[in-house]
């Protein structure tokens, strides 16, 4: 996965590590994110996965359960 993946992987890094470094070497104290937005963005972001996963697994349990029945026919 690593090599198909390489390539975004670095630009992500490089994305991260920049704000990083100018946060803690530049003193730039205004790059501050506060709580609040995040944690009401991953709370959004988690109720988003839960009812895709739910819906993924509804959808191949009832692929299980037809492909049962004509195994069964």
């Amino acid at each position: 996965v690593l090599k198909w993946t390489r390539r975004e992987t670095f630009v992500f890094l490089v994305i991260a590590t920049v704000p990083t470094l100018c946060f803690v070497l530049l003193d730039w104290k205004w790059l501050t994110i506060p709580w609040v937005p995040i944690a009401l963005i991953g709370t959004a972001v988690a109720f988003v996965t839960g009812f895709k996963n739910n819906a993924s697994y509804g959808r191949l349990w009832e692929g299980r359960q037809i492909w049962g029945s004509v195994v069964n026919d």
